[in-house]
C-alpha cells in the first residue's frame, strides 16, 4: 500500500485561506481517521500547529498537511480535496483503500 497522501490545487487554496484567516504561523491541515460515522471510520480535519514524532507530513505549493501512521494505513494513495457545491463546501477524501461511503462521504469502510 502506498504511503502518499496528494493535495488538490483546490484542498491547498482553501487550506491556505484558512490558514490566513487563523493568524497563526506554522499551522497545518491534520488529517485523520477515527472509528465511528454510518460507515465504520470517518475523517477528521483540523488545523493543527503541532508536529507528532509518529506524524507523517505531505506538502504542495508551500501547504502542509500532516497525519500520523496509524491513519495513513487508511489514507494511502489518497488525494484531499476541496469541494464547492450548491448545498455547501467541504473537504473530502478520494481514497483507492475505501469499499463504501455514505451518502455524506465524511465517513467509510475498508
Amino acid at each position: 500500500m502506498s504511503e502518499t497522501l496528494t493535495i488538490s490545487d483546490s484542498a491547498a487554496k482553501r487550506i491556505s485561506d484558512l490558514i490566513e484567516a487563523e493568524g497563526t504561523p506554522g499551522m497545518r491541515l491534520r488529517v485523520s481517521v477515527s472509528g465511528g460515522g454510518c460507515s465504520g471510520f470517518q475523517y477528521g480535519f483540523g488545523l493543527d500547529d503541532q508536529k507528532n514524532d509518529d506524524d507523517l507530513v505531505f506538502t504542495k505549493d508551500g501547504i502542509e498537511i500532516i497525519t500520523d501512521e496509524m491513519s495513513i494505513g487508511f489514507l494511502g494513495g489518497s488525494e484531499l480535496d476541496f469541494v464547492e457545491e450548491m448545498i455547501g463546501s467541504y473537504f473530502a477524501m478520494k481514497n483507492p483503500n475505501a469499499s463504501s461511503t455514505c451518502g455524506c462521504g465524511s465517513s467509510f469502510s475498508v
